[in-house]
């Protein structure tokens, strides 16, 4: 019963988030900029793989040339690359997109939650780590999901199950990302970070899915950057540093 309490309120904390950034209109407008460039790079990409998709499925099954019903396959194939490029799109767009505007956000996290003793750097030194962090994060993203894209051609359970388990290591990864920018303010290094969010998994993970269900709709993944970055200061201030 806790846990269902805490997944609530991870999700509530993105709506705080939305009705933080709606208060103060212009750090929402702010934060808006990154996100728009990010956003245009990814969907030419999704337009790319999109148009190329039967090309590569065909390169990746050569076995099936003999198949009587290998177009069929193919084109299964090939939708199934492109929803797989669309969630892992989603699940490195927010990686990307803090990259491009780490000076963005920061100031967005600080104008969230202030603190009297904060760990500052210049950005340009936090880029490199943040990138390396973001990189060790994707690492960690596709030890799950390789295995789970193989298992979504297992019938029923490739329909209903492995949705659920995608949708949930993707949210407790894109929480990882989002709240870096509190945790590293309060100088707080990977692993600990790491550490912090595997003791409030139930947070965690209704904060994530929350930001993960929305970006996958176009353009709102845009439009609810800010609100992330804002629900996920909140989040890091209110629920998870009184623990740590």
């Amino acid at each position: 019963m806790r846990s269902v309490r805490d997944f609530t309120a991870g999700v509530g904390f993105f709506l705080q988030g939305f009705g933080w950034v709606a208060r103060n209109g212009r750090w929402w407008a702010f934060g808006l900029i990154p996100a728009l460039i990010a956003f245009a790079v990814y969907v030419v990409a999704l337009i790319f793989l999109g148009r190329n998709a039967s090309d590569v499925a065909e390169f990746l099954t050569p076995f099936a040339d003999s198949w009587s019903w290998r177009e069929l396959f193919r084109t299964l194939v090939g939708i199934a690359l492109f929803f797989g490029g669309l969630a892992l799109a989603v699940i490195t767009f927010t990686a990307v997109t803090l990259a491009i505007g780490e000076p963005f956000y920061e100031k967005l996290s600080a104008a969230v939650d202030a603190l009297e003793d904060e760990h500052e750097q210049p950005w340009w030194r936090t880029l490199p780590r943040s990138i390396r962090d973001s990189l060790v994060t994707l690492f960690y993203v596709l030890l799950f999901t390789i295995p789970l894209f193989f298992l979504g051609f297992i019938p029923v359970v490739g329909q209903t199950v492995v949705p659920v388990l995608g949708a949930a290591v993707s949210g407790f990864f894109l929480t990882v990302e989002l709240t870096t920018l509190s945790m590293e303010r309060r100088g707080m290094a990977r692993k600990e970070r790491f550490a912090l969010l595997r003791a409030n998994k139930a947070s965690a993970l209704g904060f994530g899915v929350a930001v993960f269900v929305l970006f996958l709709v176009p353009l709102v993944s845009v439009i609810a950057m800010p609100a992330a970055v804002a629900g996920a200061a909140l989040l890091v201030r209110t629920r998870l540093a009184s623990v740590a």
